[in-house]
């Protein structure tokens, strides 16, 4: 294999001379064999990294810094890159040591050597265009790495956003499917009272838009970046006008909301955001796993359990049970959940564990994060396309429980007082017979009245009892 050989403060190194990364990504390369995990399969996280170096050449270009040509090849390098370009060269795996040092190295080293094609030149021909001097001009990896998740989980959140408006757009269009279907509800997993199958959709929807909605009021904490703080904070090596004029450029090639940090010590430092952005993904996944454990109950069966629903079959369900479809779906989402509620664990202790003016373990903060919102992206649209939009339900058993549930006596409650409502239920619950049938035999109410009271809209839905039909105190219903 053909070589170049770079040099370092520890020494030099033969690099792969086709390879746009150079001497500090190969020494990540050995230090860091964590996951296997390159930070190139985060494409936000590199486009984000492109973009910062982008703004960056520009600010710096912009203040008489950095000449033009240079500036320009940068400039072209970051914009293939931010477009898809280059990113199997960002190598270094996900999980690293030095506070992301390794990933901000890796992507000046890249920018820098196609840069160096641009203008003509060799793979390695530092002296032409370098990568610290000229693509981390008036940057450090402690303002560049924080910057680039910020805006990278911005660019992810948005998708997130989308998979989960198709989530609940089709749970509502379930709701409104089945608005006429009666039911029991349950609480603690005992019969109720009636309620609508599309309520209970329709719950599922409005719990999925109340989670978007705290998502985009973490995503606000996000758009803070620290930009221009360099190491500590205090903005050392930089000119005065670089920081806003960096982050004003940055907004521009993000079409984000990106606001410079009014102290950057604080913001070099506090990982507090990313601690709320990750509790709150925590929150979606919970609600959501919440939401398939009960899709798995209600299509539970489909002889010996509750059989209300159908989930559509995706696959075989057994190696030895011939004809069984297992929940799969909501199966798959219910074990992204866990994962996420552990990432949102990492996130916590490598939060606490940050250091003085520094925390040291973003890149495994980065990594979870990344981690939850993928695959809460992924979990919404495969929920949403191969479960929710084809379930069904099944009328007439929903029909026939109804019938002969015992909890449609709360019902009659305002009408034939709690202590005939009791006595139905019970009966009904010792004979198997239907509460209705039972009410007429016992003579509380007329067949009219009965008729008029159990109607869907009456059981399920706040509505005032009719006088007339209210029982007299201690007594039966009136006219009886």
């Amino acid at each position: 294999m053909d070589t170049r050989l770079e040099h370092d403060l520890l020494g030099e190194r033969k690099v792969p001379a086709q390879a746009y990364w150079g001497i500090h990504t190969l020494r990540a390369l050995e230090n860091y064999p964590i996951t296997g995990k390159p930070i190139g399969s985060y494409r936000e996280l590199v486009r984000a990294l492109a973009l910062v170096k982008h703004a960056a050449a520009k600010a710096n270009c912009g203040l008489g810094l950095l000449d033009e040509v240079r500036c320009k090849a940068i400039i072209q390098a970051c914009e293939e890159i931010a477009a898809g370009s280059l990113h199997d060269q960002f190598v270094v795996d996900v999980i690293q040591g030095g506070a992301g040092t390794s990933t901000n190295m890796n992507a000046n080293e890249v920018i820098a050597n196609r840069a160096l094609e641009i203008l003509g030149h060799n793979k390695g021909e530092y002296r032409h265009l370098h990568p610290i001097e000229h693509v981390n001009m008036s940057q450090s990896t402690n303002d560049v790495y924080p910057t680039a998740l910020r805006v990278a989980a911005c660019f992810a959140i948005e998708k997130l956003l989308l998979a989960m408006g198709e989530l609940r757009q089709a749970f509502e269009a379930k709701a409104e499917e089945f608005r006429d279907i009666l039911k029991i509800g349950r609480t603690q997993l005992q019969d109720a009272v009636p309620m609508t199958l599309g309520q209970e959709f329709s719950a599922y929807a409005v719990m999925l838009g109340e989670d978007e909605t705290r998502l985009r009021e973490a995503r606000r904490l996000i758009v803070e970046i620290n930009l221009g703080a360099t190491a500590i904070g205090t903005g050392i090596n930089t000119d005065p006008r670089y920081a806003p004029a960096a982050v004003q450029y940055l907004r521009e090639l993000s079409h984000l909301p990106l606001i410079l940090s009014p102290n950057l010590v604080e913001a070099t430092q506090d990982t507090g955001a990313f601690v709320q952005l990750s509790g709150v993904l925590k929150r979606i996944a919970v609600k959501l796993s919440k939401t398939c454990n009960d899709l798995r109950l209600l299509s539970s069966g489909p002889q010996a359990g509750l059989h209300e629903i159908n989930l559509p079959p995706r696959a075989a369900g057994s190696s030895i049970m011939p004809g069984k479809v297992n929940p799969v779906i909501p199966e798959v989402f219910n074990q992204i959940a866990f994962e996420v509620v552990g990432n949102d664990v990492t996130i916590s202790m490598a939060s606490e564990a940050g250091q003085l003016q520094l925390n040291a373990f973003e890149p495994i903060i980065g990594h979870s994060l990344f981690k939850s919102i993928q695959h809460l992206e992924a979990g919404c649209l495969t929920l949403a396309r191969n479960c929710v939009v084809d379930i069904t339900a099944n009328r007439e058993l929903l029909a026939e429980r109804v019938r002969t549930s015992a909890g449609l006596a709360t019902a009659l409650n305002p009408y034939i007082g709690y202590e005939n409502a009791t006595r139905v239920a019970q009966e009904a619950l010792r004979t198997g017979r239907g509460v209705a049938e039972l009410v007429l035999e016992m003579g509380l109410m007329d067949k009219e009245s009965l008729e008029a009271v159990l109607q869907p809209e009456v059981l399920t839905a706040p509505r005032r009892a009719v006088e007339s039909l209210k029982p007299r105190c201690g007594g039966g219903p009136k006219g009886n």
